[in-house]
C-alpha cells in the first residue's frame, strides 16, 4: 500500500528542485506559472518527465 501512495499519477506535477510530486501547487498571479509552494520553482508535469 505504501508503494501506491508514492507512485505519481499522470496528472500530478513534479518539482525538479525538491524532487517530489506536488499535490497543492501555487499559481503565480502575474504570469500564471504553476510553482512549488516550498521553493518557488516552476513545476513540470510528471507524464512529460518520463518517470511516471
Amino acid at each position: 500500500m505504501a508503494d501506491e501512495a508514492t507512485q505519481p499519477t499522470a496528472n500530478e506535477l513534479y518539482c525538479p528542485r525538491c524532487h517530489v510530486a506536488i499535490q497543492d501547487p501555487l499559481v503565480c498571479g502575474d504570469c500564471a506559472a504553476i510553482i512549488c509552494r516550498q521553493c518557488g520553482t516552476p513545476l513540470e508535469r510528471v507524464d512529460e518527465l518520463g518517470i511516471g
